[in-house]
């Protein structure tokens, strides 16, 4: 059995999963993802974005892309359990101030900041406000790929004076491999570990490196480790819960649970998903836009509309 070493598992299935079906999900469904976690010792729980309804319309998306605190609370009631509840806010894409409640009204433990590199500043306000209302935070930075390191020791330096709890490398276009994680895992934990933060990772599975980035990043140091079950989310999907949690089978950690959710629910809804267009999890369109560091936008329509000339789609990103 693996040594957890203050490792903490976070399932983002209803939040990165939701990026496929624009967060349409049954309540069925994310009370069994909920009680799936409890049953596997997952730490974190994430149930969706928190995202302001005057730039995203209700009509649109599912309840999950606002995630509100009643219904949240309508799955998990006041949560008397070990596992926490998390949500994510996107810098520009939120109205914090009126939609961040004081803790103590609210269901959920820890505020997840989403934010590109050149928007540092605006995520560390989002998280002194989360922190004053009470909650856990951490700052999760997008694209990291395109990130130089010297961008990224800046960011981190200011994260570091902030009360964030921890910092995510991110690799949004799953372009990294293990060799460029270890590399910026040592970077954050050498810069965060000072200041009392943790260093946390949030892999994408273009190039079927999702698994393997995710425990190369633990190795170096890296204690909060993102995973969804069955791999749901935008694209290419992320690292496996189950292989995370099966990596970890043992006193604390379970993969029983996953195991029969992605058996009761994951496999039809991947096969829904193929008869509706909206296809998550490795193919080639998808290992082209990891291979070449680009957003996987491209691969997405291609994936919808049944585009495999490979050739076409891999020149346009390596020479363009």
């Amino acid at each position: 059995m693996a040594i957890i070493e203050g490792v903490r598992i976070v399932d983002a299935t209803i939040r990165d999963g939701g990026l496929v079906n624009d967060f349409y999900f049954k309540d069925e469904f994310v009370r069994a993802v909920y009680e799936t976690n409890l049953d596997a010792g997952v730490d974190y729980m994430e149930f969706g974005y928190r995202a302001d309804k005057k730039q995203f319309d209700p009509e649109k998306f599912g309840k999950w892309k606002f995630a509100s605190d009643e219904d949240i609370r309508s799955i998990v009631g006041e949560n008397r359990t070990k596992m926490k509840i998390s949500v994510m806010c996107d810098v520009g894409r939120c109205d914090y101030r009126k939609d961040i409640h004081k803790k103590a009204e609210s269901p959920v433990d820890l505020v997840r900041v989403a934010t590109y590199i050149d928007t540092i500043p605006q995520a560390i306000e989002m998280i002194e406000y989360a922190d004053a209302m009470g909650y856990e935070t951490t700052c999760n930075i997008m694209a990291m790929s395109t990130c130089t390191d010297d961008q990224l020791t800046k960011a981190l330096e200011l994260l570091c004076k902030s009360p964030v709890m921890g910092v995510y490398i991110v690799d949004s276009y799953g372009a990294m491999y293990p060799k460029q994680i270890r590399h910026l895992t040592r970077l954050f934990r050498d810069k965060l570990s000072p200041a009392g933060k943790l260093v946390g990772v949030h892999t994408h599975n273009n190039q079927q490196c999702a698994f393997a980035n995710t425990l190369e990043a633990k190795d170096m140091g890296a204690r909060l480790l993102d995973a969804t079950a069955y791999g749901m989310g935008r694209g290419a999907g992320n690292c496996h819960l189950e292989a995370l949690l099966g990596y970890y089978n043992g006193k604390k950690y379970h993969v029983e649970p996953v195991l029969d959710l992605v058996q009761k629910y994951m496999l039809d809804l991947k096969e829904q998903g193929k008869r509706d267009g909206l296809e998550w999890g490795y193919n080639t369109s998808y290992l082209l836009t990891g291979l070449t560091n680009q957003h996987p936008r491209d691969a997405i329509g291609a994936t919808k509309v049944k585009n495999y000339n490979f050739r076409e789609q891999y020149r346009y990103h390596a020479y363009e």
